[in-house]
């Protein structure tokens, strides 16, 4: 490229990711993104982009669709795309859309009717079951935060079920959210209160414990439930910890109870 001022680029093929169907009232985004994974695997979308529509994604906000798009580099994707159809801004933006004759080299269809909290066992974040396989083993550790979970919606679906309460005496929380508005505006709306006084400790925004930099690195052989996107083996910034990655409400939920618990109770 130096030499030449030119780069050889590849155009990559398109995965479509189809999500169908009425979600569960309590489920999330990682949920869905999760059920994703399961479905390609960690290096199923490698050197190719991916596409998420349906009637399903149409009903998610923006921040639930940031949370789409963001985890589809676990599946080894370039890029991600996310249509916005029945999206609302508070400001005019032209959308990007598919080709009428737009040519996939595969498409998934996702029934969300019939999915449940999700959960990825450590150490990859494709190793999926429903959380009801793991429900009940002890956390020491759980973290919301950075830039798939930190958003401000996430934290309202933290305060939910931690509202009035507290988490388990043998388990803490760490809050880092996604930027400084947010952690603004969850003061200004109550949010940061309620979370606090439940006992949870917010760090600075950023990555923080998701890639083990500051603030919240697992000690050995702690139990991790996070809402991060990546759960490989020392991610956090300890080898000998094990993370499980599952939705803000999940971690909530857990982080109350002390062990991994299906948030729906709560909800």
């Amino acid at each position: 490229m130096l030499l030449t001022g030119k780069i050889w680029l590849k155009v990559p093929a398109t995965i479509k990711i189809e999500i169908n169907g009425q979600m569960p009232q309590g489920l999330q985004s990682k949920d869905l993104i999760l059920t994703v994974l399961r479905e390609t695997g960690i290096a199923g979308a490698n050197y190719q982009a991916m596409e998420f529509s349906g009637e399903t994604i149409s009903r998610l906000s923006l921040s639930g669709r940031i949370t789409m798009a963001n985890m589809m580099a676990e599946a080894g994707a370039k890029t991600g795309f996310v249509l916005p159809d029945g999206l609302k801004l508070p400001y005019e933006f032209t959308p990007v859309l598919p080709d009428r004759d737009a040519v996939y080299r595969r498409t998934i269809n996702i029934d969300a009717a019939a999915i449940e909290p999700m959960v990825s066992l450590p150490h990859s974040p494709d190793n999926v079951v429903p959380v009801g396989e793991v429900e009940g083993r002890p956390v020491q550790y759980a973290f919301i935060g950075t830039c798939v979970n930190g958003r401000l919606e996430d934290l309202h679906m933290a305060a939910r079920i931690l509202k009035g309460t507290g988490i388990h005496p043998d388990t803490r929380l760490s809050i880092g959210p996604a930027s400084r508005q947010v952690f603004l505006d969850a003061v200004r709306d109550g949010t940061a209160e309620i979370l606090t006084a439940a006992g949870a400790t917010f760090i600075p925004a950023g990555c923080g414990p998701c890639v083990g930099t500051h603030s919240g690195i697992p000690g050995d052989n702690e139990v991790v439930i996070s809402a991060g996107n990546r759960n490989f083996k020392g991610r956090m910034g300890n080898p000998n910890a094990d993370i499980y990655l599952a939705s803000p409400a999940t971690v909530a939920a857990s982080a109350r109870e002390g062990r991994i618990t299906n948030p729906l109770k709560y909800l």
